[in-house]
């Protein structure tokens, strides 16, 4: 990194004296995970690797499709052809942006299981998720090691952002509880990409002041706007509440209640991810699975076509989707028809 500030890469973030070329310094020194390289994910890293912090890990279950290419600006129609996971396809993007910031891309579902190794390393946690349960388990794990978590939403024109700080705010968990999260998903009701942006834009801005140190320059708010029917506002955020486990440090509720059968229903996806006790050999699973389904693959995933209409993604991680139902019990049984319990 160059230190003079008219020139190079970095020149113009340097010239903005908050930065400047001691901040730059502190990015190039920082460690980030993004969770969630969908929407907003791939907005933020992009904000990320572009401003120069010195590592990103981002983490992703999914692959790319068609329908994410409105509003995940990482993503090309040739990733979704591929079937790339979103992880892999951002690592390849990303890595032509800047060859200067190291980039590890993790393909697989948080959980209670392996959050707390994502976050060996790590400085900040950026919120690319579409799901509370996922939001509460970044929290509680960020707050239990002392490692801030910027929040962002957005779904149809609305979106809201916070910045929590363990320490210093409140957590998630004192602002919306867990019965009280919104039903709303994109895959349920749409999403409009600019509010996809600004949300990410005003995440980034917060991860930039954490990162860089500038404390006194943090917005202590929550933002919630609609830029489709022009509302905008901002609300304190609240005093952390008495009787919050993760705040007092008595417990962590969602590194606790892992799920036991290890099966999810994504919500307005027609999806089911079911997570097997090892891994899966693809090539295997390939020759077994060719003999009764029609099967496309790559060095990432399996997706097998059913009989019965439904599909089968597999990982090697040992994931698997079931599309084409919500119903877990039918997830199970043709899981179990065709992987085995």
């Amino acid at each position: 990194m160059t230190s003079d500030p008219r020139s190079g890469r970095y020149s113009r973030q340097m010239l903005f004296r908050p930065i400047g070329p001691e901040g730059q310094r502190k990015l190039g020194e920082r460690s980030v995970l993004i969770v969630g390289m969908g929407a907003l994910g791939t907005v933020l890293a992009n904000h990320m690797v572009r401003a120069g912090v010195g590592f990103v890990r981002f983490v992703d279950r999914d692959y790319v499709e068609a329908s994410n290419l409105q509003r995940q600006m990482l993503y090309d129609e040739d990733d979704a052809a591929r079937s790339l996971p979103k992880a892999i396809a951002a690592r390849e993007r990303l890595s032509r942006i800047n060859s200067e910031v190291r980039l590890e891309a993790v393909v697989a579902d948080a959980t209670a299981d392996n959050v707390e190794a994502l976050l060996d390393g790590i400085d900040l946690v950026l919120d690319g998720t579409d799901n509370f349960d996922t939001r509460y388990l970044l929290n509680d794990a960020c707050f239990k090691r002392g490692i801030p978590l910027v929040y962002g939403g957005a779904v149809a024109s609305r979106g809201m952002s916070a910045a929590f700080v363990p320490g210093e705010t409140a957590c998630l968990r004192c602002l919306v509880q867990p019965t009280e999260g919104s039903g709303d998903t994109c895959d349920m009701i749409g999403v409009i990409s600019p509010i996809v942006d600004i949300v990410a834009s005003y995440q980034s801005a917060e991860a930039l002041k954490l990162l860089v140190g500038d404390a006194g320059a943090r917005r202590p708010t929550l933002v919630t706007l609609d830029i489709w029917h022009n509302h905008y506002y901002e609300m304190k955020l609240p005093a952390s509440r008495s009787d919050c486990p993760v705040c007092s440090g008595e417990r962590y509720p969602s590194l606790e209640n892992a799920e036991p059968d290890g099966v999810a229903t994504l919500c307005g996806r027609e999806t089911v991810q079911i997570r097997a006790r090892s891994a899966f050999d693809l090539a295997l699973w390939r020759e077994k699975l060719e003999a009764v389904c029609r099967v496309q693959a790559n060095p990432f995933l399996l997706k097998a076509e059913l009989p019965e209409g439904e599909r089968l993604v597999l990982f090697p991680d040992g994931r698997t989707l079931v599309q084409g139902t919500e119903d877990s019990v039918r997830a199970k049984t043709l899981y179990a028809r065709y992987i085995g319990l």
